[in-house]
Parts: C-alpha cells; sequence; structure tokens
C-alpha cells in the first residue's frame, strides 16, 4: 500500500494531511472529538483492487459524535464521504485518469522518510493544552482535555506545522477528562491537605539557606529573586526559627552596611525601595520582639513621622506596628501620634488603622489612640464634637470640612441645636470602616456608639448599604465589648427601612446578620414591616432571599407555627453559644 501523496484537500475548515487529519472549527465552541477509520483503496499492477484503513479523527459539534466513514479515492489520496449520516461531507477528490495523469508501471513510490507510514501514524497531541494527545488518539483514550482554543487556531495554520490544531509529536502523558463541576466545587472547598514535609526536604531547605547568605545581595533587590528569599523567610519562621533568625540578621546586617552616613540609617534608604522594601516586610513579620525593639532603638526611632509620610516607606511601618509589642506600641505612639493628622492629609490612612488594630490586639493605649485619632479629625475639643466622630471617621474628612461652618464662627453648634439639618453622609471610605471597627471592638467603645446613635436613620441606612460600611454593623454585632442596650438604640434607627434593607445587596446581608441575633419579639417587628411589601420582595433579585430565610409565607398564613420554629431557632443558637463558651 503506498501512503497518501502530499496533496491538500479541505472543506468547511475541515483538512486531511498524510493520512492524518487535521480538523479544526473557527468558532470558539467546545468540540468533541472521537476516532474514525478511513478506508483506502487503490489498484496494484495486477488490476486488482486493495482495500486498507487507517485511524484518524473526527470532529463534531453533535453529542454524542456521528459515525461517518471515509474512503480514499485513487492513488492522489483524496477523500471520500461514504454514505452514511454526519454533520458535513468531504467532496470526492478526482482520481489520476480524471486528472489525465497515469501510474507508471512498477513497484509503488517510497514514502519520504519523513511521513510515517498510515499504519503507524504517531499520537496527534494538543500543543494549546498543555501538551496532551489529542482525544481519540492512540495516546489517549475517549474524551481528554482537548480545548476549543486550540481547535480555533487551527484553522488559520491550514498546513503542517502551524502553531495550533493536531500536530504529531511524542506521546505525552493524558491528563483525563475533566471533573464533574460538583466534584470540582467540593474537592476546592476542602482546601490544602497538611502533611508532615520529609526530612529531605529540610536538608535542602538548609542548603538554600546557605545559598541565599552567600548570594544576600542579589536576592535582596533583585525584583524576582526577592520573591523567593521571602518565601524562605516564611518557611523557615514555621520550621526552622533558629535559621529564619540568623537569616533575618544577614539581611539587615547586609543593609545596614551600605552607604552609612552620619544623618540617618542606611537602612531607611531601602525602606523607600518598592523591591527591598518587600523583604523587610517579611522581616519585620517573622522577627521575634527582642528583635523588633532593637530595629526601632537602631534604625526607626525619630524617623517615623517621615517614614509614615512616604509613599511605600509607610507600608513597611505598617508591619512594624503591627507585629510591634504593647511597650513598643506605646513608644510608637507617643512619636508617630502628634503627626497623624499629617499623615492622613497625605491620604496614607493605613497607619492610623494599623495603629488601632495594633491597640486592639494588645488590648493597651486604647483611650490614647482614640484621642489622638479624634484630635487629627478636630472633634474631640469642645466636647460637645465628639457626637460626630463616626460620620467623620466613616467618610475620612475633618469636622470643619463635613460640616462647613460660617466664616466667623469658631464653635460648631451641637447635632441638636443646630438649625439647619446636618449634611447627610455621602460615601463610606474603606479605612473609615475599618476604623470603626477597631473603634467598636475596644474594652470601651461607647464614644463610638454615642456617635452612631445621633446619626439620622438616613446615614444608617447608607452605611449599611454601603460595601466596606456594611461591616461596621458586623462588629457592632460581633463584639463582645458593646452592651445589649446601645446596640439596641443604634439598630432601632434603621426601623421603618427594612425594605430598603432587603432591597439591597450590602443592606440585605446587614438585616439578615441582624435577624440572626434578633429576640423573638424583634424578629416579629422586623417581618411585620417585610410581609407589608412581600410582592416587592418577591420580585426583587435580593428581597426574594429575605422571604425564603425569615419564612414571611408562613408568618402571614401560620403565625402559630412560625412563632415556635423561631422560639425553637433561638433556644438552639442559645445553647450552642453556651457550649462554645464552655
Amino acid at each position: 500500500m503506498s501512503p497518501f501523496n502530499e496533496r491538500l484537500y479541505s472543506t468547511h475548515n475541515v483538512t486531511g494531511v498524510h493520512g492524518a487529519v487535521r480538523l479544526s472549527l473557527c468558532s470558539p465552541l467546545q468540540v468533541c472529538l472521537s476516532p474514525i477509520r478511513w478506508r483506502r483503496r487503490r489498484e496494484d499492477n495486477g488490476g486488482q483492487e486493495v482495500a486498507g484503513e487507517c485511524t484518524a479523527l473526527y470532529v463534531s459539534l453533535c453529542s454524542p459524535p456521528r459515525s461517518v466513514r471515509y474512503q480514499c479515492v485513487g492513488g492522489g489520496g483524496g477523500l471520500r464521504a461514504a454514505p452514511g449520516s454526519g454533520p458535513f461531507r468531504l467532496p470526492a477528490a478526482p482520481g489520476p485518469a480524471a486528472r489525465g495523469l497515469a501510474r507508471p508501471a512498477g513497484p509503488a513510490p517510497v514514502p519520504p522518510a519523513a511521513l510515517p507510514a498510515p499504519g503507524r501514524l504517531p499520537p496527534l497531541w494538543c500543543p494549546r493544552s498543555g501538551g496532551c494527545p489529542a482525544p481519540g488518539s492512540s495516546a489517549a483514550g475517549r474524551g481528554g482535555c482537548w480545548d476549543a482554543r486550540g481547535a480555533g487556531a487551527a484553522a488559520g495554520a491550514g498546513s503542517e506545522g502551524g502553531a495550533g490544531g493536531l500536530l504529531p509529536g511524542p506521546p505525552r502523558q493524558f491528563c483525563g477528562p475533566p471533573a464533574p463541576r460538583k466534584k470540582r466545587a467540593e474537592a476546592e472547598s476542602e482546601g490544602p491537605a497538611e502533611f508532615e514535609v520529609p526530612d529531605s526536604f529540610l536538608a535542602l531547605l538548609r542548603e538554600f539557606i546557605a545559598a541565599f547568605q552567600e548570594n544576600i545581595a542579589e536576592f535582596i533587590t533583585h525584583r524576582v529573586a526577592s520573591l523567593c528569599l521571602q518565601v524562605a523567610l516564611e518557611v523557615l519562621h514555621r520550621k526552622l526559627p533558629e535559621a529564619c533568625t540568623e537569616l533575618c540578621s544577614s539581611v539587615i546586617g547586609y543593609l545596614s552596611s551600605r552607604n552609612p552616613s552620619a544623618g540617618c540609617s542606611p537602612l531607611l534608604v531601602f525602606l523607600k525601595d518598592p523591591v527591598c522594601s518587600r523583604v523587610l516586610d517579611k522581616v519585620l513579620e517573622v522577627s521575634e520582639p527582642r528583635a523588633l525593639r532593637a530595629l526601632y532603638r537602631q534604625h526607626f526611632r525619630g524617623q517615623l513621622r517621615v517614614l509614615a509620610g512616604h509613599g511605600v516607606a509607610n507600608f513597611t511601618l505598617q508591619r512594624l506596628i503591627g507585629a510591634a509589642s504593647p511597650k513598643l506600641l506605646g513608644k510608637v505612639l507617643a512619636e508617630l501620634g502628634p503627626g497623624l493628622e499629617e499623615v492622613l492629609a497625605q491620604g496614607h490612612a493605613g497607619v492610623a488603622t494599623a495603629l488601632l488594630g495594633a491597640c486592639r490586639r494588645c488590648g493597651a493605649s486604647q483611650q490614647e489612640a482614640l484621642q489622638l485619632l479624634m484630635e487629627a479629625f478636630h472633634c474631640w475639643e469642645p466636647p460637645v464634637r465628639r457626637a460626630a466622630c463616626a460620620p467623620l471617621f466613616a467618610s475620612l474628612l475633618p469636622y470643619e470640612v463635613y460640616y462647613a461652618p460660617g466664616e466667623g464662627q469658631e464653635v460648631q453648634p451641637p447635632l441638636e441645636e443646630q438649625p439647619d439639618p446636618p449634611p447627610a453622609l455621602a460615601a463610606v471610605s474603606l479605612h473609615g470602616s475599618l476604623l470603626l471597627q477597631h473603634l467598636l471592638h475596644f474594652a470601651d467603645p461607647s464614644p463610638v456608639l454615642r456617635s452612631l446613635a445621633a446619626l439620622p436613620p438616613h446615614d444608617l441606612v447608607t452605611l449599611a448599604c454601603s460595601p466596606a460600611g456594611s461591616h461596621v454593623y458586623d462588629a457592632l454585632l460581633a463584639s463582645p465589648s458593646v452592651p445589649r442596650k446601645p446596640r439596641r438604640k443604634v439598630l432601632r434607627g434603621l426601623q421603618g427601612h427594612f425594605v430598603s434593607l432587603a432591597c439591597n445587596k450590602h443592606g440585605s446581608r446587614v438585616l439578615d446578620a441582624i435577624w440572626s441575633r434578633a429576640t423573638l419579639p424583634a424578629k416579629r417587628q422586623i417581618a411585620q414591616e417585610l410581609a407589608e411589601q412581600e410582592q416587592q420582595l418577591r420580585n426583587d433579585p435580593f428581597g426574594h432571599h429575605l422571604v425564603r430565610n425569615f419564612a414571611l409565607t408562613h408568618f402571614l398564613n401560620r403565625r402559630r407555627d412560625w412563632d415556635r420554629h423561631q422560639e425553637a431557632e433561638t433556644k438552639c443558637r442559645e445553647l450552642f453559644a453556651e457550649i462554645l463558651e464552655d
């Protein structure tokens, strides 16, 4: 049997080359591939017809793919669709007689060395899907990881060696058919599995430490290699703390020895570098408290306000504040607090957020931090301004800018004595929301609670419907230091606006959180207000979830059953809360 001649026949973006098939679609639709067989026929020198078969691939947009047979006609290697069903047909290729060509007598021509024999075709593989064999090839079973992008790219190739489509090549490891969506979701939800690292890995890690210390200059300053050093510090901190301390000392020692100057530490120069500062961030995160105090004493002391105002160094300063011990936090707060207003004016609110977060974590210097923050927002003196701290923190605006008093008016009158209504809360900043959340977790959150209770209802609704402000209610409901009565006083301002909350993406989540912690009388009140607009809630993309979660249909039609169900849920929640507390 002679192989197919080097001819190309194509119809509807379907091409046959050299006894194999390169099939492609211009559409980005997912394609289905399955093996088919070609039947080749030719006449030998004695005039007898000899039949042969070879395996190729068949592409179909149908599921399951239809069965189609193709025949090789004449010596020209053309394809002809045999009778049968199929989504497309290939035209019959003319034979030698039809083209006026005569085959010379003698043995069949020898195929080129580069062309494989039809019976021994190499497996077809898809280069766009990671080098896996194409489904249906001899190296793979049915199905597989064939991607429509690889098929679509082959349409423009049209010849052997193109960038897309199916190419002959060595067999690769087959990835197998994709897992069902449900199983993939379950696998992703399980998270990474924890396992013990082999001892050989720790030996390799020690070798890496030696390599890092020998080439410390390249690893610190290189944009990509510094990432390896950061990961190594994180791993060493968990597995080999002593080695981590030694590597941190090497990093600090190298940076401190560069370009020494009498004015300031050379380490501060690298704090302002986008690459080196990332390494120093990780060093501060994994360093011990004693090492942090030494770093502050030798390099940071007296320079905190300068670093807080820098666009890059302020992030490293936040890492220092976040890792500081209570004693070190007091020193940082005493130095940085008087310049907090200047830092906020420069737009680096993350420094203030890091300060409050550290005070919340350590449980120390909370009242000092709150006073410094109110002084920065100009609402500490006179005392009547303190009731306005919540909208100022949320919007990150000082008192004069938010309320805009008239010219010549030195002291703004109390909110309840103002002739005009106070300005509405327009927007909630991300860092403003974080400030309020930290303050609500302080040991004494009463100043913030009084300010939230004094807000008008439309400001409370704006806060609840804001992507960042809605988390303030999470802190209000979850903080153990918030008393029950002040919490109820704040939430009472939302009455009459439950429908507006239910029809908002973030407000509905806040209302659901309030419902999960509400008493039975409070649930009746919420359900009564929502039931009056049940039809509107059912037609709303967010409100219909609350109709189901709150069982408003049972509330309207089967009140006793609804009451018993809510009482049972409340008792169950209280029981589990006691178990968790124990």
